[in-house]
């Protein structure tokens, strides 16, 4: 195969993190590539750390914008892009130096698959002492269903695991109006267009832990909603009502304020919850659901 594929690497404050992402993309076993690296106005040394690569090879490509956030910046890489497939590299992740290389190779084997997707690792400091993942990737769950309501639930899927066939952005851009959960926006409506498959069972891409990532509590709840409404005009009415009992249910139960406290909120009755509950459902705009929701969960 002969394909160009065109690597997407948004950044902004993460120069430090940046020489190491783009060298495993140099080392690519399949060479073939463009590399676009969108600086979105970044305070950092980003700018002097990419002309280092433009000056070493001339498949690296360079955008400064104004900041936007990672959708604006992933968006600008897609509006030049050339490439025949496209994978996203965030600047402070890693790919395997047969990435590209075994998707191509998976794509021969079935043309109409729009989507290759590999296993991944986890590492800190070096990617050649990787861990195991947060969650172990299997074929099962893709699909629009387990993508929809089972989202941070036990699994999510890093985006540098995906390799996309181009055509999948001929009518889709990443919603610049969403500061969080833009990759699990693009997974769900890329599925709900049944695009196919191919699973390489291989630890391909690799994730940086980053101690000072959000972890998931009430505080990810307006994340949450703002993504839940952005997607409401892509969902029929039974799938959005699902998936308002699936965000009210996963997050009151992982703050504690179910099961373990419910007796205690039942007798106090206090202002906090009251107040949260309030702030959600009129955010989410479903009154009935939630009255039928919480009698039947408070019997």
């Amino acid at each position: 195969m002969n394909s160009l594929v065109s690597i997407i690497i948004p950044c902004y404050i993460q120069a430090q993190y940046l020489d190491e992402t783009l060298q495993s993309v140099l080392a690519q076993t399949y060479d073939k590539w463009e590399c676009i690296i969108v600086n979105d106005g970044s305070p950092d040394i980003t700018d002097e750390v990419a002309k280092v690569w433009l000056d070493r090879d001339n498949r690296f490509k360079y955008i400064y914008k104004e900041n936007g956030g990672l959708s604006s910046a992933r968006n600008a890489g897609l509006r030049v892009a050339m490439g025949d497939f496209i994978q996203f590299l965030d600047a402070d992740d890693y790919l395997d130096s047969r990435k590209l290389e075994f998707s191509l190779k998976a794509v021969q084997f079935d043309i109409e698959n729009n989507i290759i997707i590999s296993n991944f690792r986890m590492f800190v400091n070096d990617p050649a002492q990787s861990s195991i993942p947060y969650c172990k990737l299997s074929a099962d769950l893709f699909n629009f269903d387990k993508l929809l309501y089972d989202w941070e639930n036990g699994f999510t899927i890093p985006i540098h695991c995906g390799f996309f066939a181009v055509s999948l952005f001929l009518h889709f851009r990443f919603p610049e109006e969403l500061k969080a959960k833009e990759d699990w926006i693009l997974w769900i409506l890329i599925y709900k267009n049944n695009c196919k498959t191919i699973f390489i069972d291989r630890p391909l891409a690799l994730y940086r832990k980053n101690p000072n990532s959000m972890t998931q509590s009430v505080d990810m709840l307006d994340d949450f909603i703002r993504a839940y409404q952005y997607l409401k005009p892509y969902l029929s009415a039974e799938e959005y009502q699902k998936l308002t009992i699936v965000l009210l249910t996963r997050y009151y139960k992982s703050a504690g304020y179910f099961k373990g406290r419910l007796n205690q909120v039942k007798v106090t009755n206090t202002y906090r919850l009251g107040f949260l509950l309030k702030k959600i459902v009129l955010k989410l705009r479903i009154l009935k659901t939630c009255k039928y929701f919480f009698e039947k969960l408070i019997k």
